[in-house]
């Protein structure tokens, strides 16, 4: 079974979009996200990570919280 969470963003589906899941980085840090043509478009986990390998592994075995307000 497909775990939709790790399928695409649920903030970028409340705002009309679709986008796949992924790991980003900001100045705080890595986190789970979407991206709209590169740009960073929804920041999706709680957590920030301090290495994307963290992020990563957290993203691939369903180990993050997702935001549920933008």
């Amino acid at each position: 079974m497909i775990n939709d969470r790790r399928c695409s963003g649920l903030l970028a589906k409340q705002a009309g979009k679709t986008l796949p899941l992924t790991v980003l980085k900001s100045p705080a840090g890595y986190y789970i996200g979407t991206s709209l043509d590169g740009v960073p478009y929804s920041r999706e986990s709680v957590e920030y990570f301090s290495s994307s390998s963290q992020a990563e592994d957290a993203f691939q075995r369903d180990n993050w919280t997702q935001r549920i307000c933008p």
